[in-house]
Order: structure tokens, then sequence, then C-alpha cells
């Protein structure tokens, strides 16, 4: 299908990743932020065996004290060029940690290019997820479309894609759980207020806004794809993880750490740096899949009944609670 979509700007007037109107930097954790870092951080820590729980310090991403009294892993979740990250240039600001951990081997690479950092002083953990329980997805008359990440990361390009496409599907509904109340800053949504209200007078697309996560994971359960033109240098993504795990259909650009998180189960089309250009490859591509998934034939069954067993064993906490605990209990091995 040949599209021709318009589409003004890949990024809001107003939206910027400095400083928001108190001069707070975005790079500052929120006491309330419960987005994919803080997930990752409280997930590990109640899994990690209590006879090592506290006798490491794991920092996630920010550094602000290093305690020398026990070892230090420095659990790397963000950009190379993240203005948090640059001290990692100095070897002897490395040499503060045992070891720095890495989302994603195309995360490390960034920061091995970048920096120099060295393959010696790190290692490679996959986020990970509790398996989201299979449920069999209704065949009604509708195909439900899911949108869960910020609004920055794609979602201006997927409202006027969504927009297009009714007038060739009429048999599609997009769900969008999207708001920086994620990491405690409702006032970064502003820019985003109009395109909010844009999916709200939509009958077929639903706002809900921020939600917990359980309150996604259930409405994965019933989605049939994931809809993500991303414009954002993923260093994993958590939402495709859990995507996957619900079964979903995973329609995404081959850019930065995607093709890596998804596994080559995604429905991946060739990102472009032109957001006019993205949004007409990104058409086509969804569009594609939306038949596909209409048809519900054996072969698109059984690829994403590999693809939940595959991401349940490979994401699943269980597995990952294990890698670390190797880790922390080589390291304080060797400090002994």
């Amino acid at each position: 299908m040949s599209t021709s979509l318009n589409v003004l700007q890949s990024e809001p007037a107003g939206f910027s990743l400095g400083q928001d109107s108190d001069g707070v930097t975005v790079d500052e954790l929120s006491k309330d932020a419960m987005g994919g870092t803080e997930m990752m951080k409280y997930g590990l820590y109640e899994r990690l065996p209590i006879d090592i729980r506290d006798e490491v310090q794991i920092i996630c991403s920010r550094v602000r004290d290093v305690d020398d009294t026990r070892p230090s892993i420095l659990w790397l979740h963000d950009l190379f060029n993240d203005p948090e990250a640059i001290h990692l240039k100095d070897a002897e600001s490395r040499a503060r940690f045992d070891r720095l951990v890495f989302v994603s081997q195309w995360q490390f690479n960034t920061y091995h290019l970048a920096m120099g950092i060295p393959y010696s002083e790190s290692l490679t953990l996959r986020n990970a997820i509790e398996p989201i329980e299979h449920k069999e997805k209704s065949r009604d008359d509708k195909i439900r479309l899911i949108y869960h990440t910020t609004p920055h990361r794609g979602l201006e390009l997927l409202v006027p894609t969504f927009e297009f496409l009714q007038k060739h599907h009429d048999n599609i509904h997009l769900d969008v759980y999207s708001s920086f109340e994620a990491y405690g800053w409702p006032q970064r949504d502003e820019p985003y207020l109009e395109l909010f209200e844009r999916i709200k007078s939509n009958p077929d697309m639903t706002y809900h806004g921020y939600q917990p996560n359980d309150v996604v994971r259930k409405a994965l359960q019933e989605a049939h794809i994931f809809a993500y033109p991303s414009i954002w240098q993923e260093t994993s993504c958590i939402a495709a993880i859990e995507a996957m795990s619900a079964g979903c259909a995973i329609v995404c650009p081959n850019y930065a750490a995607l093709p890596e998180t998804t596994s080559n189960f995604a429905y991946q089309y060739q990102w472009h740096e032109d957001p006019q250009q993205h949004v007409n490859i990104f058409a086509n591509a969804l569009s594609s899949v939306i038949d596909q998934v209409g048809r519900n034939e054996d072969s698109t069954k059984s690829r994403l009944i590999f693809q939940r067993n595959y991401t349940n064993a490979f994401y699943n906490w269980d597995q990952r609670a294990r890698e670390w605990e190797g880790l922390i209990r080589g390291i304080l091995a060797n400090k002994a």
C-alpha cells in the first residue's frame, strides 16, 4: 500500500531533554518515578539473596556517592551521550567500580566506541520481566493496537499513521498508555496535550494516560499489536519485552537496541532519519501486519507462540537474578 502522510515534526515545540521549567535536570531521578530503570532496580533488589543483597553497592546510571567500604557496580541504563555518563571517559572514574553492567550489547558497543571502555571492565546483563500470563486474545471485530511508553519516543508518528490506516482498515482500535507521570514529571506532558486531545476525540483511539504496570500488563493480554515507530535510541526496551511476553506482534524499526531486544521476532522496517519518510515506511509495515494478524493464519500463531516462549525463558527474572547473583558472588570472592 502506497502512502503519503504529513508529519509536522518529530519533536513538538517546547519539548526539551535539557531542563524543565523549574531548572531541574531531567537526568535527576524523581522519588516518584516508576519507569524502566526503577522497575529493574526494585525487581533485582527483591530477588537477590539476603546474604549478598547489602554487601555491594549497585548504582543505577547516575553516580552521586560511591561507598568505598564495599564493592560497587555501576548499572548503566542510559545512552553514552547522557551528561551523567561523561565521567566514564576517565579511567580513574571508572576505577571506582568493580564492574560496569550494560543492558544490551548495542549499548555497550556505543560506550566502547565513544569512550574506549574496555571489555574487561564490562558485562552485559539484559533487562528482565515477570512473564505475562497467557490469555487467548479476542477474535471479535477489532484488532487492538497498543502504545505503552512515553510520548517522545514516537507517539507523534503513530497518531497520524493510525488516522490514515483507519481509512483502509475498519477493524482497528488504538489504546495509548503514555505520560511522563511515569517518571514523576507530569509537566513534561504539556507539549503533547494537543496530541492527547486528538487521540481522545477519535472514537477508534483511547487515551489512558499513565497507568501502573499491572494495568498495562493486563492491557497487553488483550492487545494484538504493539505499534512502535520509535524515534528514540532504546538501550533495551522493556515495553517491547512485555509485549513479546504477552504474545503481541511487534512493529518497530531496526533502530538502536530494538533488533537485539526483539531477537528477530519483531516485524522490523528500515528506520529513517526524516520523520516524513519514517511515517510512510511505518504505515506500510503496520498495515501489512494488521492484515496478517487479521487472517490469523497458523504460521502467525506459531510465530507468536515461539516468541512468547522465548521471551518468557530468556527475559525471565529468575534467570536474570541468578546471573546477577553469580556476578556479585564472584566480585565478593575476589575481594575476600
